[in-house]
């Protein structure tokens, strides 16, 4: 297999895997500035997420695209040609391998008699140290959201997971990975 449908494919992973149901726990952080009042923003528009090469396939930009659509859309925003706001989208991943070791031990350390416990404070006995190693994706999606009144960073959230298995529905899966770290913006419309 060549590295760039590795990469892609791993990319797949991780958008699918961010947020469906059999997938691990993703943990969402956001960040705004606390100086802006987002009731002035109105518009938006969602920058052209070109498939780099080895990052993001074409397929997930447009998946990504067509979710923070509907998400902004929702939230009540219109997309324009002249937006108040630019929003865009990012995935980091990282391969990572973490690794356990257990030792268990196998022996006595005195003997029981019927008449007391004799023996002394060493323990005879094996030791057997087992050590597992399991690799894994660690990945990111992260959505910054730009005032281009400014051309600066106003709000940022990030979903992190780490992946370990392919969903089955990539469309669900990016839906819910998009609606669930846009659910801090803007910020103090979040459930509480």
């Amino acid at each position: 297999m060549n590295i760039k449908k590795t990469n892609l494919r791993l990319i797949l992973i991780f958008l699918l895997g961010l947020f469906y149901s059999c997938s691990p726990t993703v943990k969402v952080t956001n960040d705004y500035d606390h100086g802006i009042s987002f009731s002035e923003f109105k518009t938006f528009a969602v920058y052209d997420l070109k498939a780099q090469e080895g990052q993001i396939s074409q397929l997930n930009a447009d998946r990504i695209t067509k979710a923070i659509r509907t998400e902004m859309i929702a939230k009540g925003f219109t997309e324009s040609n002249n937006p108040d706001l630019k929003v865009n989208a990012v995935t980091i991943l990282k391969n990572k391998t973490s690794v356990s070791a257990n030792t268990n031990f196998y022996g006595y350390g005195g003997m029981y008699r019927p008449y007391g416990y004799w023996g002394g404070g060493a323990m005879m006995g094996t030791a057997n140290t087992t050590v597992d190693t399991y690799d894994y994706v660690d990945g990111s999606l992260v959505i910054d959201i730009v005032s281009t009144k400014t051309q600066k960073m106003i709000w940022q959230g990030i979903g992190n997971s780490q992946i370990d298995s392919k969903p089955d529905n990539p469309d669900e899966f990016i839906n819910g990975a998009v609606k669930k770290i846009l659910e801090g913006f803007p910020p103090g419309m979040a459930k509480k």
